[in-house]
């Protein structure tokens, strides 16, 4: 059950990319981010009370809950950084560096929770994933800010995103995976949000174009099924395997990017691609 969560997840994650993306092409990216954040909780909390933990919420120990805030926190930083990079840059770059956070997710789980099983041929894929991402980094020139300015902050949201899965692990331990989730969304609702307010962005949400609108709450509501189910693979799964089939949502967003947008691989983006998938798949079947 652990496996098809983790793919679950992989394809509700392809799929917020490019709706986040359709959602932000004039919508700024830090309040488009604090809104999908929004739905993303309201759709948790309707799966806790769904399953019926909310019962269990004051059994709860306080390691977890801070280690719960802790990685809520890390998300919410993630997912500014990426929002910012995606309103930047192209969905089929910044999602490959995005995803690279695999790497240290696995060299953290190795450390920290002893999961040396197969070890060898976990380095292996990491080392080809490695080359895979950097095969897939450049397609085009961007022009001024924007040239730099969205690899900065997507390696800012991988770097983000393996200290989440490391810390929600720890935090999610005897925790029902809908409620922990719930939890952790409420703080990075709180950042996203305070975010706006000290950008003095909030004047700017009367403004919000209603078809992007659409397409943000759209994303949110991806976003909470690929959490429902990555937290629950975590919970009950091995995280240097989750992981990386997670990030095999990396596939779909290419291909619904592809689609919406143009946004064609060249041939060297295209074989580092194939470099992933292949050691995603691998670390996931032999790992």
């Amino acid at each position: 059950m652990w496996l098809l969560a983790a793919i679950g997840s992989a394809v509700f994650a392809g799929i917020t990319s490019v709706l986040a993306k359709c959602g932000i092409r004039k919508t700024d990216s830090d309040i488009a981010t604090a809104i999908r954040t929004g739905v993303v909780l309201v759709f948790a909390w309707i799966m806790v009370f769904a399953v019926g933990s909310a019962e269990t919420i004051f059994e709860i120990s306080a390691k977890s809950y801070i280690f719960l805030a802790l990685s809520g926190i890390a998300t919410g930083a993630s997912w500014i950084c990426y929002f910012k990079a995606l309103s930047m840059g192209d969905v089929n770059k910044v999602v490959p560096i995005d995803k690279s956070s695999t790497i240290l997710t696995v060299i953290l789980a190795i450390i920290f929770f002893g999961e040396t099983e197969n070890l060898a041929i976990k380095l292996i894929c990491t080392a080809v994933l490695s080359l895979g991402i950097f095969m897939m980094i450049e397609k085009k020139d961007y022009s001024g800010e924007n040239r730099k300015g969205w690899m900065i902050y997507a390696v800012l949201s991988a770097v983000f995103a393996a200290a989440t899965s490391i810390l929600a692990k720890i935090g999610i331990d005897g925790v029902e995976s809908n409620l922990g989730t719930a939890l952790r969304t409420i703080v990075v609702l709180a950042m996203a949000w305070s975010v706006v307010f000290m950008k003095g962005k909030q004047k700017d949400l009367r403004s919000i174009d209603k078809k992007e609108l659409l397409f943000v709450c759209l994303s949110g509501i991806a976003t909470g099924a690929s959490w429902l189910c990555y937290y629950y693979a975590i919970q009950n799964g091995i995280v240097s395997i989750v992981v990386p089939i997670d990030k095999l949502s990396i596939i779909v967003a290419v291909a619904f990017s592809y689609f919406a947008f143009g946004e064609k691989l060249n041939k060297k983006s295209a074989l580092g691609l194939f470099l992933m998938s292949a050691a995603t798949v691998a670390m996931a079947v032999f790992g």
